[in-house]
């Protein structure tokens, strides 16, 4: 566009008809559609005008780039913002990277069941209506033994339809040391009075007894409750009951006990994670009720798992809350794809997060040799060394404690650790990685073997933007 002196800037801003006409902008209304990309045009002319009124310069320049801008804008904006990123941070249930990664046979099932109708509610065999907990209920019911189950759309749903259900206007009774906040804010307490229960605070944050229990009971109890505290640790001068002791005083005044497990864990860890408390430990120890996730170390999709006695869980399933709370088709798919991998006896191999949890440091320690092989000379500024560390379980498992790893360490001589892990994230995809003592950390313990090659390029472009 040719110097225009004296004339009003505002008559540089070209309308948008005139710029719908540009071929540039055509080729993505075919993509995009016409309503999106016209939005994006009035969204830049807007912008553009405003510089006119403030007397900005540039505004030639700008004009004859906007058809460039408007594409950028609408390029931006189509990708989705939900996407796919590789975490190289070694948290294994990472909770703000969607926490357990589901199996590829459970990813199948769902695509499976979204993309097409469904037996959710029908009963194939009778030709009539059927019940929706037929599924993965059925499954979970088989596999821990229990007498009923009942699905809903996070833990800390099932805490609250339990205790609304067994306990709303009456007391329950929680050990001082187990009022957990969770992540996001979520607080033990807060769930109990949402849930219309009244909490009545037993023993002292460190040493709690069966006799403060005992003490603490009347009229008003309406539920003990016993709470994992799975993201945290009291250590020393410490004391608690054990599900047991808790179990036989329950019986006796006729009083529901649950324990809120939380991590979902079904069979015992490996190495310095032995101590995890696991679902079904709660369950064979006497608890009438447990609740736990499906999406941490069960290793499925986002779901509150209710397990126990009939009594009390099927009177959760006539809740009316429980309709608000339950999942959808696609979480069922996951679901039961997921606990068929535990019944078969596979789960360590083909549930990610077990994979993970599982993997021998040793074999770690040689994807790491290997890879950093493969780094050194497709970026030969970077200074590159091993060392031994622990990878975190993450999802509110294993406070205190990891699983050894080995990590790979990287150094830039211009750039900091804070720049490229920042380059990281910018990336397609994204990569997560950890920064400590002044160094780049890489844990392929969360990195799939098959994802280690776009791994390598994502480090290789992020040091050199």
């Amino acid at each position: 566009m040719a110097p225009t002196s004296g004339v009003d800037p505002r008559r540089l801003v070209p309308s948008v008809d005139h710029l719908m006409q540009r071929p540039e902008l055509q080729a993505l209304v075919g993509r995009y559609g016409r309503a999106v990309v016209v939005r994006h045009v009035r969204l830049a002319l807007e912008e553009l005008r405003r510089r006119a009124r403030e007397g900005g310069g540039g505004l030639e320049e700008a004009a004859a780039t906007l058809p460039a801008d408007v594409a950028a804008r609408v390029e931006t904006a189509a990708r989705p913002s939900l996407a796919r990123v590789l975490n190289a941070s070694g948290v294994i249930v990472h909770t703000n990277l969607g926490r357990a990664p589901l199996s590829l046979e459970a990813a199948r099932r769902v695509a499976e069941i979204a993309s097409s109708y469904s037996n959710l509610e029908y009963d194939l065999e009778r030709g009539e209506r059927g019940n929706r907990e037929t599924h993965a209920e059925t499954r979970l019911r088989e596999m821990l033994g229990v007498e009923s189950t009942v699905v809903v759309n996070n833990c800390a749903a099932a805490v609250l339809l339990a205790v609304n259900t067994l306990a709303e206007g009456r007391e329950v009774l929680v050990s001082r040391g187990e009022l957990v906040e969770i992540g996001g804010s979520f607080r033990i307490p807060d769930v109990l009075r949402k849930g219309g229960a009244r909490l009545r605070e037993v023993g002292t944050t460190n040493r709690t007894r069966v006799a403060d229990f005992r003490a603490a009971l009347g009229s008003e109890t309406g539920l003990i409750l016993k709470v994992h505290p799975s993201n945290f640790r009291i250590v020393g001068f410490t004391e608690a009951p054990s599900i047991e002791e808790l179990a036989e005083l329950a019986g006796e005044a006729g009083v529901p006990l649950m324990e809120d497990q939380g991590s979902g864990l079904m069979e015992a860890l490996p190495g310095l994670l032995a101590h995890e408390a696991t679902a079904p430990g709660a369950l064979r120890g006497g608890a009438g009720v447990v609740t736990f996730s499906g999406d941490k170390l069960l290793g499925g999709p986002q779901a509150g798992l209710v397990a126990g006695q009939r009594s009390l869980v099927e009177r959760m399933r006539r809740n009316p809350l429980y309709r608000a709370l339950r999942v959808d088709k696609m979480t069922l798919a996951a679901l039961d794809a997921t606990l068929s991998e535990h019944e078969a006896g596979r789960a360590r191999e083909t549930v990610p997060v077990l994979r993970m949890v599982h993997a021998p440091v040793e074999e770690v320690r040689a994807r790491a040799e290997a890879f950093a092989r493969r780094l050194a000379p497709a970026a030969p500024e970077l200074e590159l060394s091993l060392s031994n560390g622990r990878s975190a379980v993450g999802g509110g498992a294993a406070p205190t404690v990891g699983v050894p790893t080995v990590v790979i360490a990287i150094s830039h001589p211009d750039r900091t650790p804070d720049g490229v892990a920042a380059a990281l994230r910018a990336g397609r995809p994204p990569v997560v990685v950890r920064v400590a003592d002044d160094r780049l950390l890489v844990d392929l313990r969360t990195v799939p073997p098959e994802d280690e090659s776009t791994l390598l390029d994502a480090l290789v472009a992020a040091t050199r933007t």
